[in-house]
């Protein structure tokens, strides 16, 4: 390239620290590099963005497949993409998305430790609903455009803040999402492991090679659960996280625990799974006859006649061929009943929630953390088969060291739990808290600082760098 040409074209070219301001407002980091919130310096827009910076050597390839998709990908409930920056001289790719003040895996985590100091979060009575209805919308948006997300989790469901799309969903994180509409190879080969494994399908824990949108259906009815109950349905240790080996013994015996085993008749294609022998040998059905979906989400207050439940039940079938599609679940009864799912997720009074903190570049909070968590996952390594999350002192979840219990005449006292299901308050708030993890240092496949927006480097490290991210 002519280098005369080579200076003008850096010359002409905007760079984003001269048109944002967004220094000391980091709000999220990872692997790939650095999230921030931005502004324009000029104050032309009051907006506020997601400033996210990719570090390293040039571009990686997550990092092009989440730009090619997001360019082309444009629907109210997917995160937005409004302009790439690219500086030459330190090899950084600047990426300007929509900002969001709020996503699940924080919202999830502000319930739990409201109910673990016996406190009562007031909330629209059709929030859960709602937020379910919008995720999978834009699931269904990706589909129709034969697009697999294949990292779908709390963390990646952003939910917007004060301002004109305020309560939206918005699902972000297209690091790891994949067309599949004519794969030149089984994806399996493009990517052994996928998908955080808290929320990952039993097919692809048995080595599927051939996987469909069938995986993000799984990981949906997860979240969902998860929204009923405050807690992570398939919650098991973490261990072998950095492995190529689809196989995980201990989150296949955490599905059992719960579902059951699968029976022949259920899933017929089970024994043509690459990892039929070893699942064969590893596990006896019957030490899974008393367990059920029926069984566990009774125990958290959800009967098996409700709406919820029979849709929660068509999203966690353990028959990739015989889930509901994300279309089919749009038009389940549960969305028809009172009350009707909305634009707004937080109804119309106000939101709860804190706003987004700034971080520092002290990483001994975080390295002290890991130490913990490790320790943690040693001495607490309990299995609960067939009953529930059991001692919630020995569920994995990450710390509280960042919440804030926000405004206080949004909280109540109250000892209950379980999904908003009551009416009441203003507004046509409902009362109603999620769960209970009063100690959460251990192992979460969200730990972390990040906030929805990420995509890792380093694809074998996709299942260790699973945090929250943008």
């Amino acid at each position: 390239m002519d280098f005369e040409f080579k200076r003008r074209t850096a010359q002409l070219r905007e760079k984003v620290e001269d048109i944002y301001d967004f220094e000391g407002c980091k709000i999220g980091r990872g692997t790939y590099g650095h999230v921030y919130k931005a502004k324009r310096k000029d104050g032309s827009d009051p907006k506020e963005y997601a400033l996210k910076q990719i570090e390293g050597a040039g571009l990686s390839m997550s990092a092009c497949r989440e730009i090619a998709l997001l360019r082309e990908l444009k629907h109210p409930n997917v995160i937005n993409l409004i302009r790439v920056f690219l500086s030459h001289p330190d090899r950084k790719v600047s990426l300007l998305l929509d900002f969001s003040e709020h996503d699940l895996w924080h919202i999830i985590k502000f319930h739990r430790a409201a109910k673990a100091n016996k406190k009562q979060v007031m909330v629209y009575k059709g929030m859960v609903k709602s937020l379910l209805y919008q995720i999978l919308d834009g699931i269904h948006y990706l589909h129709s455009n034969w697009v697999l997300h294949r990292d779908l989790k709390p963390a990646n469901i952003l939910v917007m803040g004060e301002g004109p799309e305020r309560g939206r969903v918005k699902i972000a994180d297209m690091g790891f999402a994949r067309l599949f509409n004519s794969p030149l190879k089984p994806l399996a080969d493009l990517d052994p492991v996928v998908v955080t494994f808290w929320y990952r399908a039993p097919e692809l824990l048995l080595g599927a090679r051939h996987y469909t949108k069938a995986i993000d259906i799984w990981a949906i009815g997860c979240i969902f659960a998860e929204l009923l109950t405050s807690e992570p349905i398939f919650h098991c240790r973490q261990e072998d996280i950095k492995t190529s080996n689809p196989y995980h013994h201990d989150q296949l015996d955490r599905i059992f625990s719960v579902m059951g085993f699968p029976q022949d008749k259920d899933w017929e294609d089970i024994r043509r799974m690459p990892e039929h022998p070893t699942l064969t040998k590893d596990f006896k059905r019957s030490n899974y006859q008393s367990c059920s979906l029926i069984k566990y989400m009774d125990r958290h207050r959800i009967k098996p006649d409700s709406k919820a439940f029979l849709l929660l039940q068509k999203l966690l079938l353990m028959d990739p061929t015989k889930r509901i599609t994300s279309e089919a679940a749009l038009l389940d009864g549960y969305f028809r009943e009172e009350p009707l799912p909305t634009q707004d997720v937080f109804g119309s009074g106000p939101i709860p929630y804190p706003k987004r903190e700034f971080l520092t570049d002290d990483d001994n909070e975080d390295k002290n953390d890991s130490k913990m968590n490790r320790s943690d996952r040693t001495s607490n390594n309990v299995s609960n088969r067939g009953n529930d999350m059991g001692n919630p002192q020995d569920n994995g979840q990450p710390p509280l060291k960042r919440i804030r219990m926000g405004p206080t005449n949004h909280i109540q006292s109250n000892s209950s739990g379980g999904v908003p299901q009551q009416g009441g308050g203003p507004g046509g708030h409902g009362g109603g808290s999620y769960g209970n993890h009063p100690h959460q240092n251990q192992g979460h496949p969200h730990h972390g600082h990040m906030v929805g927006y990420g995509a890792p480097q380093n694809p074998n490290q996709q299942q260790f760098n699973q945090q929250q991210r943008y």
